[in-house]
């Protein structure tokens, strides 16, 4: 197995982590138009909001080119397996558990409209990934689910790049949660207790960013009727995604409703946002500049291989368990606290992966050093209140 390169802070940058563009689009005139100044501008169809033009349908995002990739077969049977299950809870369980796998994932976002006058809608997103779901956790109420990315990439030559890697996301479910963190705007997390009759039959998703440092909560519910398996969630605030935070500063909040729709060859995961200008909780008629949609498909691959993110867990793994264990400490300890940008000229995610890349290049560092670091890490980015 060739051996996995793990990315760097600029690395991120040119996938999905900042939203930048890895080549800038082209300003040069085009052929008609250098041959007929006069002529019309091409146009073409965009779904969602008809003709516009060439450049105003080019997305944004990642161009690079991966490797050929090979697509697992669809699983007709899923959708009975879940319907046999007696229990609804446990029939739950098994729709979150199939989102395990190794997927090729490509990430869509479109804004379907301004809600401003004279807003100018921004052209599309779109990136691509290769990604690893493994089971972290698997407990009767709750359930822990890291996702990494394993990526090859083709190279001008036509040659195929070792892996490389970058720890991604992570979702965690918890059934019938009543204790929240939910986001308040401004980099600020607070504690919400919601009533067990209003979580009843619910599972809460908190989804945890690539340093493991909280991103959102919420509330949803999964419903199975004949085929189907999905679940919605209620409308929450979130921070701004990294493919805007880079290049937006006219909002402050992401508020919206998120749905995860399972299907034979992996599942969907549906995204309705507003983009909200002011970040203040307590607002009563706040300001919308947008509304967007989301959509991000990951369908099940046989090849190529991701197994290299086995060899990343099993040295770094420990580390990882420590700094989810100091943010649990967090979320008991503190009804509300802040997360800091930077600290020391660095962001949190650069210290974890720094000392994560350590780990796997040294053979001196001691497992006791890295609980302590992990720790000392993540507490010295909050500020609390």
């Amino acid at each position: 197995m060739k051996t996995p390169q793990l990315l760097g802070a600029a690395c991120l940058a040119t996938l999905l982590l900042t939203g930048c563009e890895t080549v800038s689009p082209s300003t040069e005139p085009t052929e008609t138009a250098a041959l007929n100044p006069a002529a019309e501008p091409e146009q073409v169809y965009l779904f969602g909001r008809g003709n516009v033009y060439v450049e105003d349908a080019k997305p944004r995002g990642g161009s690079s080119r991966g490797a050929p990739f090979e697509l697992s077969a669809a699983d007709p049977s899923l959708p009975a397996r879940i319907a046999a299950i007696d229990s609804p809870k446990d029939r739950d369980r098994a729709a979150i558990l199939a989102l395990v796998g190794d997927y090729r994932v490509s990430f869509h976002f479109l804004e379907t409209a301004g809600l401003v006058p004279d807003y100018e809608l921004g052209r599309p997103y779109h990136s691509w990934a290769t990604e690893q779901v493994r089971v972290l956790a698997a407990e009767e109420d709750f359930i822990s689910l890291q996702h990494t990315l394993v990526m090859f990439f083709k190279q001008d030559d036509g040659s195929i790049s070792d892996p490389m890697l970058v720890k991604h996301w992570r979702q965690d479910w918890t059934y019938e949660d009543t204790d929240l963190h939910t986001y308040r705007g401004d980099n600020t997390w607070a504690r919400e207790t919601r009533t067990p009759e209003s979580v009843a039959g619910a599972w809460t998703q908190s989804v945890w960013q690539v340093d493991d440092s909280p991103r959102y909560e919420v509330v949803g519910r999964w419903q199975h009727h004949g085929n189907q398996s999905v679940w919605s969630s209620e409308n929450f605030w979130r921070p701004l995604p990294r493919r805007e935070h880079s290049v937006r500063d006219d909002y402050k909040v992401m508020e919206g409703i998120h749905r995860i729709q399972l299907t034979p060859t992996g599942w969907v995961h549906e995204q309705r946002s507003l983009k909200r200008v002011e970040g203040d909780e307590e607002m009563a008629s706040p300001t919308y500049l947008a509304e967007e949609m989301g959509l991000s498909h990951y369908d099940r691959i046989d090849t190529p291989t991701l197994a290299a993110a086995d060899e990343y867990w099993d040295e770094t793994g420990y580390y990882w368990q420590e700094v989810r264990t100091a943010w649990s400490d967090v979320y008991e300890e503190h009804d509300r606290f802040t997360l800091l940008e930077r600290v020391n000229e660095k962001r949190l995610f650069e210290v974890h992966f720094a000392y994560a890349g350590e780990i796997q290049e040294s053979d001196d560092l001691i497992e006791e050093d890295g609980i302590i670091h992990a720790h000392e890490t993540v507490h010295a980015f909050l500020t609390t209140n």
